[in-house]
């Protein structure tokens, strides 16, 4: 009975430690990473270029869907965005697909999503695919990569 009292013990005390690393320690890492992947899918339906941002390290790099050039500092990636929602107006995403593969404390996610937005009052999507490659900081998944193009045309 009394070793049953102290494996009862330890048992408790080791779902206390537990527990107290809070719910993130317990997310398996695919989960966190396609959960960032979502918090950046719903700051890009909110239009803030700023809520948007504090998603990537900052040292990242993207490629764009409407660029032809390589945005690799901070104001550049604000451009971007600010100038993404200017032109694309009410622009929202929808993920398809999502492959995610992690590797210590880095991750890719590999998919396809699609843009919906207004222009001259008419509705329009833009399917393209992406790869997120995401770093662990801290309790953080951050984008360090994001490649994004429009997903091209079946050939004839």
């Amino acid at each position: 009975m009394r070793s049953f009292t102290r494996a009862a013990s330890a048992a408790l005390a080791l779902c206390m430690v537990l527990l107290s690393f809070g719910s993130s320690a317990l997310v398996e890492p695919k989960t966190a990473v396609a959960a960032a992947a979502s918090a950046w899918g719903q700051a890009i339906g909110g239009g803030d270029p700023e809520k948007v941002l504090t998603l990537y390290a900052d040292d990242a790099v993207l490629w764009g869907t409407l660029s032809p050039t390589v945005r690799s500092d901070r104001a550049a990636l604000q451009d971007y965005f600010v100038n993404a929602f200017k032109v694309l107006p009410g622009l929202k995403v929808a993920f398809g697909d999502q492959l995610v593969r992690v590797y210590g404390n880095a991750a890719i996610n590999t998919g396809y999503y699609t843009f919906s937005y207004v222009r001259d009052g008419e509705a329009k999507t833009l399917p393209a695919r992406y790869s997120f490659t995401y770093v662990k900081n801290g309790e953080r998944w951050l984008i360090v990569d994001h490649h994004s193009s429009a997903m091209p045309s079946t050939p004839k």
